[in-house]
């Protein structure tokens, strides 16, 4: 079965205060940072304190999967939060401004190289933030053709993809994203889709932004978004509540599948609509993401 993952929430790896509040969270996915959250000064500091908190939660324990937030491929930073973390066999790996199919396997070898040190028996997983820059925006077909062992997820960042392209913004006059982050958006998705992996949408930064963050849970779901990064613990169940069919959704969903198994060839009629097999698949997977969130 894929891994469930509707609200993955980051915590700073060098906050003692926020990692020892993360189990009263309900997160599908707690991230620890070691990127953008620690300031370089406590990176080291950073790595102990993430492989102590994974070593204090074993894996069959965790009511929510625990990945950690690795460093870019800009330095050798990355390769040392692997090597600080893997004995503690993290759930999963975010890796930020993922290049392509050539940079998740080099991220890959790292980890087969760790894990075998380390006695892990299971590969560790991949969620690789593709659309960070232009030439992850450019690349996110590539996942389809190669697609590395190890991945499971697609996300986006329209800030980081701002900063790369050296624009004064990334929204419009509306306040909306601008069509180049749009479109980065819509490629993650169409990326990680024809991938056959999950396409994790972008944080929504206005916390305080409940009904905002919902409505846009529930829109990006419909688009076939898997689930949302967050930045405050607030923000967990209300992903959550986005990400799952609405009772309406689910009761047409069942009577679509009724209708199929009454029906004597591959299309099917409901209140009067033509149905084909689109609609068959569609149905199933609302009641697969209710049964899953269940």
């Amino acid at each position: 079965m894929t891994m469930l993952l509707r609200a993955m929430l980051f915590i700073p790896g060098d906050s003692e205060k926020k990692l020892a509040k993360a189990a009263e969270v309900k997160a599908d996915a707690i991230i620890i940072d070691l990127e953008d959250s620690v300031a370089a000064p406590r990176k080291e500091a950073a790595r102990k304190m993430a492989l102590e908190f994974l070593k204090a939660a074993p894996q069959a324990a965790r009511k929510s999967k625990l990945f950690v937030r690795i460093n870019p491929l800009e330095s050798d930073a990355p390769r040392q939060d692997l090597a600080a973390v893997i004995a503690g066999q993290p759930d999963g790996i975010v890796f930020p401004k993922a290049a392509g199919v050539a940079s998740v396997e080099t991220i890959s070898k790292e980890l087969d190289a760790l894990e075998k040190q380390h006695g892990v028996t299971s590969p560790t997983p991949i969620l690789a933030i593709a659309a960070e820059t232009a030439i992850g925006v450019l690349t996110a077909g590539e996942y389809a053709k190669a697609k590395p062992q190890r991945l499971i997820g697609l996300s986006w960042g329209p800030w980081d993809l701002a900063a790369d392209l050296g624009a004064a913004t990334n929204r419009d006059a509306d306040g909306n994203f601008g069509f180049t982050y749009r479109m980065a958006m819509s490629l993650t998705l169409l990326g990680a889709k024809a991938a056959g992996v999950l396409a994790i949408d972008t944080p929504h930064t206005d916390f305080k932004d409940e009904q905002g963050l919902l409505a846009l849970c529930k829109s990006i779901r419909r688009d076939g978004w898997n689930g949302k990064l967050a930045i405050h613990p607030a923000q967990v169940d209300v992903i959550n509540e986005g990400f799952r069919p609405t009772a309406e959704e689910v009761a047409h969903a069942e009577r679509v599948i009724a209708a199929f198994d009454t029906a004597a060839t591959g299309v099917a009629s409901l209140d009067g609509v033509m149905l084909d097999l689109p609609h068959l698949k569609q149905a199933r997977n609302v009641l697969a993401l209710r049964d899953a969130a269940a």
